[in-house]
């Protein structure tokens, strides 16, 4: 202890084994999300945690938690597919495919955006900074009726 009273140690740094652990269990995670779920968000986030995507870049724990709700306010039967995960040091990497269908184009049929996430974890095994990768126009932009056909001629004459 110091003067002050309080300790001087770090917090143990995240281990090999227990940054698998973790990037596990935040894999199951999103794969379970439901609205109910995001209750426990701080278990698996940072209070102050960064979230970035094509459409938002927020941080701490009420505005993550806003992304994720305006997800199940804007799709329905939104649902992870996680596929892979790598991890390295305090680093973890997941692709996934993220299923949902549309509340208002295209209802009924479901769409599919393929993805990935970076994640940072904090030596708790949480996640400090989560970063998805995706290719909107591709992956969003293409399959909206009006959108989509603009973005697709765009990209036959940036192919041609």
């Amino acid at each position: 202890m110091n003067a002050t009273g309080s300790s001087n140690t770090a917090a143990p740094a995240l281990t090999a084994e227990s940054a698998r652990a973790a990037a596990q269990r935040i894999g199951v995670f999103f794969e379970t999300l439901t609205p109910a779920s995001l209750d426990r968000l701080d278990a698996f986030y940072t209070p102050d945690a960064r979230f970035k995507d094509p459409f938002n870049e927020v941080q701490g724990l009420a505005a993550v938690r806003g992304v994720f709700h305006h997800m199940y306010q804007a799709l329905e039967q939104p649902r992870f597919v996680v596929k892979d995960c790598l991890v390295d040091g305090d680093q973890c990497f997941m692709t996934w495919d993220f299923r949902f269908r549309l509340r208002r184009l295209r209802a009924g049929a479901q769409q599919t955006i393929r993805g990935g996430s970076h994640l940072l974890l904090a030596a708790d095994g949480r996640i400090r900074d989560h970063r998805d990768y995706w290719d909107a126009a591709e992956e969003l932009y293409e399959k909206l009726p009006l959108l989509g056909a603009l973005m697709r001629w765009l990209k036959r004459r940036a192919n041609s």
